[in-house]
């Protein structure tokens, strides 16, 4: 039996209703919007993780959202991509980034965490920063103080108009990964201001 490749595209988030609306759960939206458009639910767990598996842009991929909370969702995704024998260079994380005006979005690979903490435990648990990136822009507050109320605050009306179009744009660059591959990816998104 040939063993097939798999893609494995996680969006951090945290679990429950509480944090369902808010900019640290931009990665479980993306996520979410993608096995809808797919017409498949996350109906299995396993690894501390909600997941379904379908075909995107011709290939086999697991959406993921990790269940342990962000700043562990580092162990959920190991577990996983190990079990599946997924590639770290065939593992796209979305999540939110405020060094990022709301909307903008990049695709980065081999990065450093740049501070967040879901990264951070990603990069621990996989020994290894070589994973894809989408980071979503939400802003930031304008002090290290009001970081957390930002991150685990839900969007102003502002923001929740323009959010469908966010989440469709996410949707659309882990696509592009996955039709063009990283580098074309990077070109197309990456240059949009």
């Amino acid at each position: 039996m040939a063993s097939t490749r798999f893609t494995l595209i996680a969006g951090l988030g945290n679990p429950g209703e509480t944090y369902s609306r808010t900019r640290h759960n931009i990665g479980f939206l993306v996520v979410q919007a993608m096995a809808d458009h797919a017409e498949t639910e996350f109906s299995k767990t396993r690894f501390d993780a909600t997941f379904t598996r379908t075909t995107l842009s011709g290939q086999d991929v697991f959406l993921v959202k990790p269940l342990s909370y962000m700043n562990r969702s580092g162990l959920p995704l190991q577990k996983f991509s190990a079990y599946f024998n997924i590639s770290v260079n065939d593992i796209i994380v979305v999540h939110d980034d405020m060094d990022l005006p709301f909307g903008l979005l990049k695709i980065v690979q081999g990065r450093g965490s740049g501070g967040h903490n879901g990264i951070k435990s990603i990069v621990d648990a996989l020994g290894s920063k070589d994973f894809i990136r989408v980071r979503v822009g939400v802003g930031h507050p304008g002090t290290a103080t009001r970081v957390t109320g930002h991150v685990l605050g839900a969007f102003t009306p502002e923001e929740q108009d323009g959010l469908d179009q966010v989440v469709k744009d996410a949707v659309a660059a882990c696509r592009l990964i996955l039709s063009r591959g990283v580098v074309q990816a990077m070109n197309q998104v990456n240059s949009r201001r």
